[in-house]
């Protein structure tokens, strides 16, 4: 039985906000997670994956628990990536809107260290913050947490597998006394042990379920293709969502860059995410992204969390992830904010006896997709030729004389019959029969 946000304690003004947002049935871990942090003392452990409304979870009641007299910094958000720092950050604005004696501030690399010094010379309620940047600026004196009540660890097994060496002294440096929410999609032993050392005995803990992992909505397939025919078929599927946007997922950046080279050599416009790349570069390919000049990101996994599109047509799993975690991580891209999403896996053989163990561990059934047949493909294959020569830019190095002697030649054709040789010469090259 789904309740109302509503019932669990949240005021007026927060209510309000959530209207606006058109949001009002709680989630399971809202319904669990709110009354603790609003009416209990204990620390927090909860095992939760993204898309499980977890950002309101800890936000709503932590906005609420300010106490906006004292000017000191009272709530610290600590999350792994600066994508989804700027998310949680942007989602406590909006549940603030009619608050807005509430000051929440964002500590990540996009903006200098001088600036957000001088930002926190005024009121920093709440911050919400990248490890790395929020330990310079400790390390700088700028933060005062004598007052600090609550410390949010957002998607903590990724911030103690790449950023440890930051939080390590970030948790020392916390005043004892403070409640410490953690949010974690997976618990690795080393969590474990932060747990033991840095929350209290007897923290409350809470497993949402597995059921309910905004899967709604999701419509998750798989093609089994020859290794030969990947390519062939996602530009297949991809020619069939026509306008629709979405994000490829590849195992590793080598991967990642070898597709995204194979789609601008085909002038399919996409953009490559990995982390090698930096932070700058990442964030300017999302803005593309978003924006809408590029309707294609292809992508690692270590970038899907902080991926908040609105309106995604498709995810295509190009390589099925290690994890039924990584899974959710990156099918939840699609169909948020209750449209329909589908999630398209593409893989080989080998890779199908995988498929009943996602299904059974998340809860979901795969619809298995027959691939185009060779035809299909080949007509296909035609499509993306001709679209990319109808992209190519004239060769300005051609001498002047060749030219006119090739324009010559095609002299007396129509637009239709040239159209028509060059289609045949493309087949008679290309054909496999």
């Amino acid at each position: 039985m789904s309740r109302l946000i509503s019932d669990l304690g949240i005021i007026h003004h927060l209510q309000k906000a959530l209207n606006d947002l058109e949001i009002t049935v709680a989630t399971e871990i809202q319904e669990e997670v709110i009354p603790v942090i609003i009416d209990q003392k204990e620390d927090l452990v909860a095992l939760a994956k993204t898309g499980t409304g977890k950002t309101a979870a800890f936000g709503l009641p932590l906005i609420q628990l300010v106490e906006v007299e004292n000017s000191n910094t009272q709530t610290v958000i600590l999350s792994p990536t600066r994508e989804l720092s700027q998310q949680i950050f942007n989602n406590l604005k909006d549940f603030a809107k009619y608050i807005p004696e509430v000051s929440i501030v964002l500590l990540t690399g996009g903006n200098t260290v001088k600036s957000q010094m001088e930002a926190l010379k005024s009121p920093a309620h709440i911050i919400v913050a990248t490890p790395g940047r929020f330990l310079d600026l400790l390390e700088k004196e700028a933060l005062d947490l004598s007052s600090l009540k609550n410390l949010v660890l957002d998607e903590a097994d990724e911030m103690f597998q790449a950023l440890k060496e930051d939080l390590m002294p970030i948790l020392k440096a916390m005043p004892k006394n403070r409640r410490t929410y953690l949010f974690s999609a997976t618990m690795p032993g080393e969590l474990k042990e932060v747990v033991h050392n840095y929350m209290s005995k007897n923290a409350v803990s809470i497993n949402s379920d597995r059921a309910n992992i905004g899967h709604e909505g999701i419509d998750h397939q798989f093609i089994v293709v020859e290794p030969i025919e990947k390519l062939d078929v996602l530009l297949h599927f991809l020619n069939s969502q026509e306008g629709g946007r979405g994000i490829i997922f590849c195992k590793t950046k080598a991967a990642v860059n070898k597709l995204a080279k194979n789609l601008a050599i085909r002038k399919i416009s996409s953009g490559a995410l990995h982390g090698s790349l930096t932070q700058a570069i990442r964030d300017r390919i999302m803005e593309q992204f978003r924006e809408g000049y590029i309707d294609i990101l292809v992508a690692t996994d270590l970038v899907a969390r902080g991926i908040d599109v609105k309106e995604l047509a498709y995810v295509v799993n190009y390589h099925l992830p290690d994890t039924p975690e990584a899974y959710v991580h990156r099918s939840g891209r699609t169909g948020r904010a209750g449209a329909n999403g589908l999630s398209m896996t593409i893989i080989q053989q080998e890779e199908v006896k995988e498929i009943p163990g996602f299904e059974e561990e998340l809860g979901i059934q795969f619809k298995k997709v027959k691939k185009a047949d060779a035809e299909a493909i080949e007509w296909n294959n035609t499509l993306v030729w001709a679209k990319k020569v109808f992209k190519t830019k004239p060769n300005r190095e051609l001498p002047e004389e060749v030219r006119q002697q090739v324009k010559t030649i095609f002299h007396h054709l129509t637009k239709e019959e040239l159209m028509d040789k060059v289609l045949a010469n493309y087949l008679a090259e290309h054909h496999h029969n």
